[in-house]
């Protein structure tokens, strides 16, 4: 399963693209219904102020978090 990261590309640094392992700047949703369709085990949807984004499903790793900070 390859990791998903946010590009903090749109305003206030929301994520209008993923990489996804070799896949870049996937755009926000078709990232968004892959994880709905279940393509990506270990994400999930949340949605604020009516737009969807893709989250890490909660665990003890730092270095999954889609906004994750470069180490």
């Amino acid at each position: 399963m390859a990791n998903i990261k946010g590009n903090q590309d749109g305003p206030n640094n929301r994520n209008e693209t993923y990489d996804i392992g070799e896949r870049k700047n996937v755009p926000k949703g078709q990232v968004v219904q892959e994880v709905k369709d279940g393509v990506h085990s270990g994400y999930h949807i949340y949605e604020i102020n009516g737009q969807e984004y893709v989250r890490d499903n909660p665990d003890e790793s730092v270095t999954d978090n889609v906004n994750r900070a470069e180490i």
